[in-house]
Order: C-alpha cells, then sequence, then structure tokens
C-alpha cells in the first residue's frame, strides 16, 4: 500500500504538468484561431510560451516539448512560405518571410534538450539566411553542450564560409578534424578554406561532402540543389563564351543554342561534368529545363517557369 501511493505522489504531478501544458496548447491555438486579424509583421512578434523555462520542470516530458518546439519550427516556415506573395523565394536571403520567431522556437527546443543535434543542423542550414549571427550562436551553442560531435564543427565552418570569413571557417575545420572519429575531409575543408575559399571547387567540395556523409535527407536535399546550381554556374559560363566567340566570328548573336552545339560539345566542365540534352536535342539545365537564350543580351538563361533551380546567387 506505501508502494503504490508512492508512486500515486510522483506519476499526479507528472499527469498534471502534461494535461496543463496541453491545456495550455490548445488554448493558445483556440486564440490563435479567433483572434482579429493583425497589420502585416504583428502576427507572431513573440513566443506565447518560453519553454525553456521548463527546464528541470518538466519531469522528464523534455524531450517531448523539444520535438514540439522542433516541429513548429518547421510548421512555421512552411506557413511562411505558403502565405508568401513572393514568385520565388531566395533560398540564400529569407527576410522577406519575417520569419522572426525561427530562432527563438530552435532555441527553446534546444535548451529544453541540449543533446537535440537535428535542431541544430536545421538551424545550421537555414538560419544563415535569416540571421547570420542567430545561426552562429545556436551552432556554437550546440558545440559547447555536445564538444564530441565534429559534425557541429562542420555545420559551423558551413556558416562561416556562407559568410566569407574564412580565416574562422579554416579554424573551425581544423577544430573540427581533430575529434575522434572525424571524417578525413574536415582537415581538406580547413586546407581549401585558407588557399581557395570563395571558389566554386571549394564550394563544390563542401556540397559534395555533405552529400556523401549525411543520412539527414534535409541536408541531403540542400546539398543535391547547392551541386546542380554550381553545375549550371558552370554551365553558363561556358555557354556564354561560345555564344560571345560567335558573335565575334558572325557580327550578330546565334539565333539558337544548337548553333554553338558543336563548341559546346568539345568543352570540358569542372569536376567531370557533362552538358545535356533532351529527347528534343534541346540543351537543358541541371533539373531537365530547356536553356533558353536572352538574343538582346546574347547570353543564356533559365527557364523560371520550368526550372527546379534557385533563384541565382550569382
Amino acid at each position: 500500500m506505501k508502494n503504490g501511493s508512492t508512486i500515486s505522489k510522483s506519476v499526479l504531478p507528472a499527469l498534471i504538468l502534461i494535461a496543463g501544458f496541453a491545456a495550455i496548447t490548445w488554448l493558445s491555438g483556440f486564440i490563435e484561431r479567433n483572434r482579429p486579424p493583425l497589420p502585416e509583421g504583428y502576427g507572431d512578434t513573440d513566443l506565447r510560451m518560453n519553454g525553456s523555462r521548463l527546464k528541470g520542470f518538466a519531469l522528464g516530458t523534455e524531450g517531448l516539448i523539444a520535438d514540439w518546439y522542433f516541429m513548429r519550427s518547421l510548421q512555421y516556415i512552411g506557413g511562411k512560405i505558403e502565405n508568401s506573395k513572393t514568385e520565388t523565394i531566395n533560398i540564400d536571403d529569407l527576410s522577406d518571410l519575417n520569419l522572426r520567431l525561427l530562432y527563438p522556437l530552435l532555441n527553446n527546443a534546444t535548451d529544453l534538450d541540449p543533446h537535440f543535434i537535428g535542431a541544430y543542423t536545421y538551424g545550421a542550414l537555414i538560419l544563415p539566411a535569416v540571421d547570420k549571427e542567430k545561426a552562429i550562436e545556436l551552432t556554437t551553442k550546440g558545440i559547447a553542450r555536445n564538444p564530441d560531435s565534429w559534425r557541429l564543427y562542420q555545420h559551423l565552418g558551413y556558416i562561416y564560409w556562407k559568410l566569407h570569413r574564412y580565416d574562422k571557417a579554416t579554424e573551425t575545420y581544423q577544430k573540427g578534424s581533430e575529434i575522434a572519429g572525424a571524417q578525413p575531409f574536415m582537415k581538406l575543408m580547413a586546407a581549401s578554406m585558407q588557399a581557395d575559399g570563395g571558389s566554386r571547387d571549394t564550394a563544390r567540395s563542401i556540397y559534395q561532402q555533405m552529400l556523401d556523409s549525411s543520412d539527414d535527407e534535409q541536408i541531403r536535399s540542400t546539398a543535391v540543389g547547392r551541386l546542380a546550381e554550381l553545375k549550371w554556374f558552370d554551365e553558363r559560363d561556358a555557354v556564354d563564351k561560345e555564344l560571345a566567340a560567335f558573335k565575334e566570328r558572325n557580327g550578330h548573336c546565334a539565333a539558337a543554342l544548337s548553333e554553338i552545339w558543336p563548341e559546346l560539345s568539345r568543352v570540358r566542365l569542372p569536376a567531370i561534368n557533362e552538358f545535356t540534352v533532351d529527347k528534343a536535342n534541346r540543351l537543358v539545365d541541371p533539373t531537365g529545363a530547356p536553356y533558353l537564350l536572352d538574343r538582346d543580351n546574347c547570353r543564356v538563361t533559365l527557364d523560371r517557369e520550368h526550372t527546379g533551380l534557385p533563384r541565382p546567387t550569382n
């Protein structure tokens, strides 16, 4: 009887806390659904509850609450994109989406679960396009709490590389390479940053390693998209060079890209890549959409209605 009483005393507070948290969540949702319309920009001025304050008081449910905050961060971005009025989303600059709650959501998740590597990883990928310093802050916090995770050093090095802070990227990759179990490419990245951090070859190496070494679908998807984008940049430069040579020889721009195909077929692109043509023998971009010819400027362009490539970043 005494044992049953002890169990009741320990379980009851946990049930009350969980029920209270569920009630707050339901009430918050009810208020959200029934509140009057707010001017644009005031819809998400702050979180309704700071979950990190529950740390140490959630009776073992911190991980579940951390998962809830992380799922909210995913839904938050999805909702912003769905409601966006812009035709294209620039994945390097998401300021138009006004994602002011992304960092607080991820910060709460990682405060509640300091070893939530997935949340740190997601923040390292997305936050640089929202708030660069917050991206560094979140990932640095992750390293402090998970000093044996070399992948967090990889993510922080990636952020510094994106910000063209090559000295910091070199230092970060080097530190990460010294952790037990770190992949050899970490040392290679440290050397690449020091030698030529801003080159496409370095970028290609970074994204290829992300693709080869990660099981995280978000990371792999980002890497695939970025590698395709780099291939487009290489192809664009080669095509524009041949278009300029054609114009120099003939006094006018080519009428179609097919006119320079013999020259393009002999071009050797970086990373052993090759140009691709579709079944109609049209030159296509890395996502399979036909390239367009801008005859006024005599240069190749993307078919924005059909390409799967992001908005150009350079």
